[in-house]
């Protein structure tokens, strides 16, 4: 009698384990970070090989970052003056603000209409202005930015279009750091008060009065703020402390 070998089956198809973040990206999240905080301003230089110093690596995942960066308008390599934090002008807002507007309204009409602004939806978005609030607390800068980010990434992504969230994610660094900039001209507090409001809104499911509010918190806030007087005013306590 011939024994029958038992077939053993094929391994199922099974996901790639995930890998530890490169240092590509810390490279990217310091440099946000940092920008965020203002220890690097809009108009500054970068040079690659300094902040590969400054952060204790060589300068390839640095040179990686930076082309990321760029691919998302963050930074600015142009001729005879190299690379550049992307300058935080007025026209520069208007254009980011109109675009955001835009995104993050179309996001929240087509959440309410697919009832996505209550119950777990509405819960995680208070999570999130709750991590905000904590933030604003311990003052820290950066965290409250990457939560502020992290609110309005959520919000567009309840809408379910794959590429109005594509579309967001292209200025989400931006934003992060102007975030960032902003709460030196305006108390943490103030602005996660501006984001309950529009949760208080955007729960109650009027689009009208979604969209009002929307362009109310984007535009009209953000204009409220001189970021170029922030800017100019950072960079004069730098170069003065850097003098002393």
């Amino acid at each position: 009698m011939h024994l029958v070998e038992p077939v053993t089956a094929a391994a199922p198809p099974a996901f790639l384990k995930l890998q530890p973040r490169t240092l590509v990206h810390q490279v990217i999240d310091a440099l946000v970070a940092g920008a965020s905080e203002g220890l690097i301003l809009p108009g500054d230089r970068i040079i690659e090989v300094d902040l590969a110093m400054k952060l204790g690596v060589s300068r390839v995942p640095v040179r990686e970052a930076l082309r990321v960066l760029e691919s998302q308008g963050v930074v600015v390599n142009e001729p005879y003056k190299g690379i550049r934090l992307t300058p935080v002008t007025p026209e520069r807002i208007d254009q980011l603000v109109e675009v955001r507007v835009a995104l993050e309204t179309a996001a929240a009409t087509r959440s309410i209409r697919l009832g996505k602004n209550d119950g777990p939806h509405l819960e995680t978005l208070e999570m999130i202005v709750q991590e905000m609030d904590s933030m604003a607390i311990r003052n820290d800068v950066f965290g409250f930015a990457t939560a502020d980010t992290s609110f309005h990434r959520t919000l567009c992504g309840f809408s379910g279009n794959a590429v109005l969230c594509d579309m967001w994610e292209m200025l989400a660094r931006q934003m992060t750091i102007i975030f960032g900039l902003s709460t030196i001209g305006k108390p943490m507090a103030s602005i996660v008060e501006e984001h309950r409001a529009l949760l208080k809104v955007f729960r109650l499911g009027d689009v009208l009065d979604v969209a009002r509010e929307i362009s109310e918190h984007i535009d009209v806030e953000i204009h409220k703020i001189d970021l170029e007087n922030i800017i100019a005013k950072r960079r004069s306590e730098t170069l003065m402390a850097a003098g002393g």
